[in-house]
């Protein structure tokens, strides 16, 4: 970026960047938090994270008013302008990361008192993992300005997908085993979906970052293998 006369103004968009990260450190924090609920069977640490999901909820307010402010009285233009409208665009994906950390906390409250498949459980855990490395990777790489590892982090996002078709899989094998299981099976399954679609968010993220260091649109097609019906499972 180009440095600004106006000192003012410089620390206005540095504010913008602060502000994205502290959402990026909350919705990274809650999603490792509802996980963690949801493999402990842990109803108040499920509680905190639904409570919580609110400071990122402002936080994207503040940010919305800044952005309308900043492009009322500076009018910025060419990589302003992209910086600006970029934050905007990632604080709405940070948002509803946030929304489907809770999601996911709710969830764990329904079965707080099931006990879970330990292999289905080990499954979501790593997929979780994977979704949370990528989250990082991709606030990263705002921060350092890094087309290349948003690329990676757009690139990789076919790995999450693999990793939730398998899981669908063994949940319906599991219902169909047994009726029994099929209240515990749903709620893993829309956990599982609102993984999945965390990490749909990671890429729009990426995307936007691209676009933003690089000033075009990434022209491939997207990267996803989701192949079930995202008709059957919404996850919200």
């Amino acid at each position: 970026m180009n440095e600004h006369t106006v000192k003012s103004y410089e620390e206005e968009l540095g504010l913008l960047d602060r502000k994205i990260a502290q959402m990026g450190g909350l919705a990274e924090q809650l999603l490792g938090r509802s996980l963690e609920a949801l493999e402990r069977r842990d109803p108040k640490l499920a509680e905190d994270v639904v409570r919580s999901d609110r400071a990122i909820d402002d936080l994207e307010r503040e940010v919305e008013e800044q952005v309308i402010s900043m492009v009322a009285r500076r009018q910025p233009m060419a990589n302003d302008l992209r910086h600006i409208v970029g934050a905007l665009r990632i604080t709405t994906d940070l948002e509803r990361i946030g929304d489907l950390a809770k999601n996911i906390a709710k969830r764990s409250l329904a079965i707080a008192d099931e006990v879970h498949p330990r292999p289905l459980m080990t499954g979501i855990r790593h997929m979780a993992e994977l979704a949370l490395h990528q989250l990082k990777e991709v606030l990263d790489a705002y921060s350092e300005r890094d087309a290349e590892k948003a690329l990676s982090v757009w690139s990789n996002d076919t790995q999450i997908d693999a990793m939730y078709n398998s899981l669908f899989r063994e949940l319906l094998t599991y219902m169909m085993e047994d009726p029994r299981n099929i209240g515990i099976s749903t709620h893993l399954l829309f956990g599982a979906k609102n993984i999945e679609r965390v990490g749909d968010h990671t890429t729009n993220i990426a995307e936007t970052i691209h676009y933003l260091v690089r000033g075009f649109n990434i022209t491939d097609d997207r990267p996803k293998d989701d192949q079930t019906s995202s008709t059957l499972i919404s996850g919200s």
